[in-house]
């Protein structure tokens, strides 16, 4: 549930379906009510011991519209991990400890 509270507020994310096996999983569909994407939420039940997320090299990275606003958002949530001011992009981390990177729609961070 506060992965579910931190993608909504965060990046605007609302649940479209849900799946449960009692006792054995539930998977939850976020998408943004535009875009045919959806990310999706895995519990698993009988899972223990923490997820390794290796060293983050691989991750999602969100386009918003005003990255200014997001950045003040996410600022007042403390959940900025790491910036970096010459490629213009910052990094989140949801509740799990996966990093989700920011940018501005349009933008090349390569240059």
């Amino acid at each position: 549930e506060k992965s579910l509270v931190f993608y909504e507020k965060a990046l605007g994310l609302t649940e479209k379906r849900r799946f449960v096996n009692e006792g054995k999983f539930i998977l939850v569909y976020l998408w943004d009510g535009e875009s045919d994407y959806e990310l999706e939420l895995t519990w698993l039940n009988d899972w223990t011991k923490p997820y390794d997320l290796g060293d983050n090299e691989f991750h999602m990275a969100f386009a918003v519209e005003d990255k200014e606003e997001a950045h003040k958002l996410h600022q007042e949530m403390d959940v900025i991990i790491y910036e970096n001011q010459d490629m213009d992009l910052y990094f989140i981390g949801d509740p799990d400890g996966y990093w989700i990177e920011i940018l501005e729609r349009g933008s090349d961070p390569t240059d």
